[in-house]
């Protein structure tokens, strides 16, 4: 398990062993669980205000999951989330609905995430509806404040998300995010459903609302250049476990993991003198319903050794805050 480091007060937001196995179950009228998708397994990290951390890893490796339990849209089968040290999960009434204020989402696709039946003023304006913000003219001054925020003209607070483009769209989601000033967004996948020309204005956005708000961001994406611009730390994942965590920096420049270094070899170098080993994994991602032995990786890695189908390696502090989990580095 990671363990966050201590500090003389609580971090914003806390992960302390997040695990959530799924039931699968036989049977339509006498149904039986016939065993469980280990999702997540023992994840653990901290988030501080302004700061950004990215989950990255392929498809099925936890990452949504986990955004889901921040959000408590799911609960945890073991583990905590702790949002300045108090724990969100059994929350109720009016505490939950303070929770939901303030840890917000944008989704990935914003062609669907915005109700095409209800106008931008609307939109943006529902969750201080629901929390009873103030007065008509009070939410439409905030509306057309938030809209001015995101870099859209206050007079398209009147028109549907239909007159709008993808990253327009996506801007009218964050202003709907920010709407009840959380402490925590949520994005999954923010800009990997908008053309390339878009993608950094969002990016640039939501950095500087970060800068101005000291509002925190859980990115997840399987774009690696996003996570590499925006994250301050990284946690990389595989089959529901953090593999590698710590500052984004010294992860991209001193990758460790074996997985990572494969998972980082798949992508362009971002300058095109740089010469990077294109590492080939073998076979394929083993079911989270039965996950092998040891450490879940063993049965793909390059650098295997008996131990790793035995045990499952902990994090070690690899200095500077860098942890991994590989028995390449046991004492």
């Amino acid at each position: 398990m990671l363990e966050a480091a201590t500090t003389m007060s609580a971090p914003l937001l806390e992960a302390r062993g997040l695990s959530k196995h799924f039931p699968v179950t036989k049977g339509i009228l006498f149904s039986s669980v016939v065993g469980r998708i280990k999702a997540v397994t023992d994840v653990a990290f901290t988030v501080e205000a302004g700061e950004t951390l990215g989950l990255v890893g392929e498809s099925g490796c936890g990452k949504t999951t986990t955004a889901r339990m921040v959000l408590n849209l799911e609960q945890p089968t073991a583990g905590a989330v702790l949002l300045s040290g108090e724990p969100v999960h059994g929350l109720q009434g009016q505490r939950l609905q303070q929770y939901r204020a303030s840890v917000q989402a944008v989704f990935q696709d914003p062609w669907s995430s915005l109700n095409p039946r209800m106008t931008v003023r609307q939109i943006v304006g529902e969750a201080l509806v629901v929390t009873a913000w103030g007065d008509k003219r009070k939410i439409d001054e905030r509306v057309t404040q938030l809209l001015q925020q995101v870099g859209l003209r206050p007079e398209t607070a009147s028109q549907y998300p239909h007159e709008f483009s993808g990253g327009q769209r996506q801007r009218i989601a964050l202003a709907s995010a920010l709407a009840s000033r959380p402490k925590i967004i949520v994005l999954d996948e923010p800009v990997s459903a908008l053309d390339v020309s878009i993608r950094a204005q969002i990016m640039n956005l939501l950095k500087d609302i970060q800068e101005q708000d000291q509002v925190a961001y859980v990115l997840v994406a399987h774009d690696l250049a996003t996570v590499r611009y925006m994250a301050h730390k990284t946690a990389v994942m595989y089959l529901g476990s953090v593999v590698e965590y710590g500052p984004t920096e010294t992860i991209f420049d001193n990758v460790q993991h074996p997985y990572t270094a494969a998972l980082f070899s798949a992508v362009l170098p971002d300058h095109p003198d740089r010469q990077r080993d294109e590492i080939e994994l073998q076979g394929e991602v083993p079911s989270p319903l039965d996950p092998p032995s040891g450490c879940h990786f063993h049965t793909r890695c390059p650098s295997a050794m008996p131990m790793c189908s035995e045990r499952a390696p902990a994090l070690r502090e690899r200095g500077n805050g860098h942890l991994v989990a590989c028995h390449l580095y046991d004492e």
